[in-house]
C-alpha cells in the first residue's frame, strides 16, 4: 500500500524549482513593486559566479550565537508558527489527568507551552496557532492570560491563537495525528500570506533561534527542512534516525533501529557543522519533530500526495523523500529534551538546579522565556536552609530545609519540613486564614506542606495537601 501511494504521488507531483518558487513568492510579497528586483534579491544566493547551481553548506547556518541571520522578507510577515498540543499524554499520567501535556508546570513559574511560544517570539515569529485536543481548558486559559493582549499592536498583526479539534460535516473525526491536525485547519492556514509553515511540538524543552532554521531552509532551496539532533550510539536506539548525503539532504529514515540497521544509519555529522572530534562521538542524527515546510509544498502534500496520512514524522516526510522532494537536515547542537515521560519531566525540572551551569537556563537575557504575568509578591523565606534550589514567586517558607529541589509558585512550606530532590508545583491560589481555621476545625488539611513533613525524590502536583509528619518518597529511602 505504501509503495502504491508513493507511485501515485510521484505521478502527480510536479517539482517546483527553488528560483521559480522564490519568484512566485516574491510576486506575492512585492505586489505592484519591482518584481525583477525582488527576484534578483532572492535568487542571487542560489547561483555561483560560473552560473552553476550553488550548494549552500548547512554548517554555515547551524544554530549558534555567532552566526547572523538576514531574512527577506522577515519572519514576522513571512512565517506562520503552528504548535501541536500533542496527544492524551498517557506516559505523563497522572500529571495529564486534568491538563494537556503543554500545560504541565515547568521550572517553578512556567508551563511547557511557554517554551515554543517564547522561542517563536524571540525569533520574530509572531503569528502563532496552537492546536489542542485533550484536556485543553487550563492550556487555553494560560495562553489567553499570557499572550492574549501582549502580541498585537499598531501595525503589528501578531497573535497567539488556540484552535481546538472540532467535527464538521466534511470531517466528523477528531485529530488523528500531527499531519491530520494541520490538514483539518489547512483552509485557515492557507489564507495567511506567508512563505513557510513552522511546525513545532508543545512538549519539548530547548532554546532555539528559528530564524537560522528558516534561513537554512531558504538558502538550500529545500521543500522541507527537519531539525536534527546529533546522537551517540547509546541514545540513538530510542529515536527516529535520518541518513543524509554529502549536501545534508535526507535520503533515508529508520524508526528506533537496532543492530546492523543502526550501524547503517551512521552519517558524517561534520557535513552539518560538528567538529571532527565530536562527529566521531555523535555519528547519528535524530529528528526533533520540528519542521519548516514551504507553504505550497505543505498544501500539495496534505491535499494531493498523501491525503490519508496522519503523521508527519512516519508518513508525510518519508513519503516526500520517496517522491524526490528536497528534504534537508538542519543541525541543532544544544540542549533538547522531549518531556514525554514522568522520568524525563522530573530530570528536566531538577536539571535547572545543576551547578555551575544548569541544563536549561531561564536567565538568558537575549532570549527570555515568557509566561503569564501573575503580579505575585516576592517569596518570603523565614529562617530556612535552602541550597541548590529554585524558588518560584509568592512562596512562604518557614524554618525548614530545602535541598536540590524546585518549589513552584504560591508554595507554603511549614516548620520542620524537609524537601530533598523534589519538584513542588505549587498552588493556583492562596487559602485565607479563615479557610485554614475552618479546615482545622473539621479535620481538614490546608494546601501546602505540613509541619515536620519529609518529601524526598517526589513530584508534588499543584494544590496538594500534605499533612503534618507525613513522609513522601520511594519506600527504599525510609
Amino acid at each position: 500500500m505504501a509503495m502504491a501511494m508513493g507511485a501515485t504521488a510521484a505521478a502527480s507531483w510536479a517539482p517546483i524549482s527553488a528560483p521559480a518558487r522564490v519568484a512566485a513568492t516574491a510576486a506575492a510579497f512585492y505586489p505592484g513593486g519591482d518584481l525583477g528586483a525582488a527576484r534578483r534579491r532572492r535568487e542571487t544566493p542560489l547561483r555561483a559566479a560560473a552560473g552553476r547551481p550553488f550548494v549552500f553548506t548547512p554548517r554555515a547556518v547551524s544554530d549558534s550565537r555567532s552566526s547572523q541571520t538576514c531574512l527577506d522578507p522577515d519572519a514576522s510577515t513571512s512565517v506562520l508558527g503552528i504548535i501541536l498540543g500533542g496527544g492524551a499524554g498517557t506516559r505523563l499520567y497522572p500529571l495529564t489527568k486534568k491538563r494537556a501535556k503543554p500545560a504541565v508546570p515547568l521550572g517553578a513559574n512556567y508551563r511547557l507551552i511557554d517554551i515554543p511560544v517564547s522561542n517563536c517570539l524571540n525569533s520574530d515569529v509572531s503569528k502563532i496557532y496552537v492546536l489542542t485536543q485533550f484536556n485543553s481548558a487550563s492550556l487555553n486559559r494560560h495562553l489567553s492570560r499570557a499572550y492574549g493582549n501582549n502580541i498585537s499592536g499598531y501595525k503589528n498583526e501578531g497573535f497567539v491563537e488556540v484552535l481546538a479539534a472540532q467535527q464538521s460535516p466534511e470531517n466528523p473525526n477528531w485529530f488523528q495525528g500531527t499531519a491530520d491536525a494541520v490538514r483539518q485547519y489547512l483552509w485557515l492556514f492557507e489564507e495567511h500570506n506567508v512563505m513557510e509553515f513552522l511546525i513545532l511540538a508543545g512538549d519539548h524543552l530547548y532554546r532555539m533561534d528559528y530564524q537560522k532554521f528558516i534561513q537554512a531552509h531558504r538558502e538550500t532551496g529545500a521543500d522541507i527542512t527537519v531539525a536534527a539532533l546529533p546522537m551517540d550510539e547509546q541514545r540513538a536506539t530510542a529515536f527516529g534516525l535520518m541518513k543524509i548525503d554529502d549536501e545534508g539532504r535526507i535520503i533515508e529514515f529508520a524508526e528506533k533501529p537496532k543492530g546492523e540497521k543502526l550501524k547503517s544509519m551512521m552519517v558524517d555529522t561534520t557535513i552539518l557543522g560538528l567538529d571532527t572530534e565530536r562527529a566521531k562521538e555523535m555519528p547519528y542524527i535524530a529528528s526533533m519533530g520540528i519542521y519548516v515546510f514551504s507553504k505550497d509544498v505543505m498544501l500539495q502534500l496534505l491535499r494531493e500526495n498523501f491525503p490519508a496520512a496522519n503523521d508527519f514524522g512516519s508518513e508525510v516526510i518519508p513519503g516526500a523523500t520517496e517522491i524526490r522532494m528536497r528534504v534537508q537536515a538542519y543541525l541543532y547542537d544544544g540542549y533538547w529534551e522531549d518531556i514525554g515521560t514522568i522520568e524525563a519531566f522530573y530530570n528536566a525540572n531538577l536539571g535547572i538546579t545543576k551547578k555551575p551551569v544548569p541544563d536549561f537556563s531561564f536567565y538568558d537575557r537575549s532570549a527570555p522565556i515568557y509566561t503569564q504575568p501573575r503580579y505575585l509578591p516576592p517569596s518570603k523565606v523565614l529562617d530556612a536552609d535552602v541550597t541548590d534550589s529554585v524558588i518560584g514567586e509568592g512562596c512562604v517558607i518557614r524554618h525548614c530545609i530545602i535541598n536540590h529541589s524546585v518549589v513552584g509558585l504560591r508554595s507554603c512550606i511549614s516548620e520542620g519540613a524537609v524537601i530533598e530532590d523534589s519538584l513542588l508545583m505549587g498552588a493556583d491560589y492562596y487559602e485565607t486564614e479563615n479557610d485554614k481555621k475552618a479546615l482545622s476545625e473539621t479535620g481538614g488539611i490546608p494546601i501546602g506542606i505540613g509541619k515536620n513533613a519529609h518529601i524526598r525524590k517526589a513530584i508534588i502536583d499543584k494544590n496538594a495537601r500534605i499533612g503534618e509528619n507525613v513522609k513522601v518518597g520511594p519506600c527504599s529511602i525510609w
